[in-house]
């Protein structure tokens, strides 16, 4: 909520948005439409994030969306992104994906960088400006 927060969207609104994805894609609890998630384990078994992949929200059958990346914080710059992102990526293609997405939210700056460097494009951009 924090990024939706941060893209100008009120407590209550991003509250809201939040509550209508989950409920879009995981009614009673469990996922559907092809959407899974995926703990991220480190070496010793240790949950250090998941990953959240399905089908987008177009008519286009082969587009896939990460729906959600998230690493804990202190475990940022070791490559569990990373991973997780190439694995969610078989998946998908298993899956029969053509394409898949990633949202970043413009401060997130070390996701956009790892995003580019997995070979992933900007297709739009949306600018504000706040105005006092």
């Amino acid at each position: 909520m924090a990024g939706l927060a941060a893209a100008g969207h009120s407590s209550n609104d991003a509250e809201r948005v939040v509550s209508e994805r989950l409920a879009w894609a995981f009614p009673a609890g469990v996922p559907t439409g092809g959407h899974a998630v995926f703990d991220v384990v480190d070496t010793d078994g240790g949950t250090v994030g998941y990953v959240w992949i399905g089908p987008d929200a177009t008519d286009d059958s082969g587009a896939w969306q990460f729906w959600s990346v998230v690493i804990d914080d202190d475990k940022y710059g070791r490559g569990f992104g990373r991973a997780a992102m190439h694995l969610a990526e078989e998946y998908a293609r298993a899956q029969g994906a053509t394409s898949i997405g990633v949202q970043v939210f413009g401060d997130h700056t070390s996701s956009r960088v790892l995003y580019e460097s997995l070979g992933y494009s900007a297709v739009s951009v949306k600018m504000r400006k706040i105005l006092s």
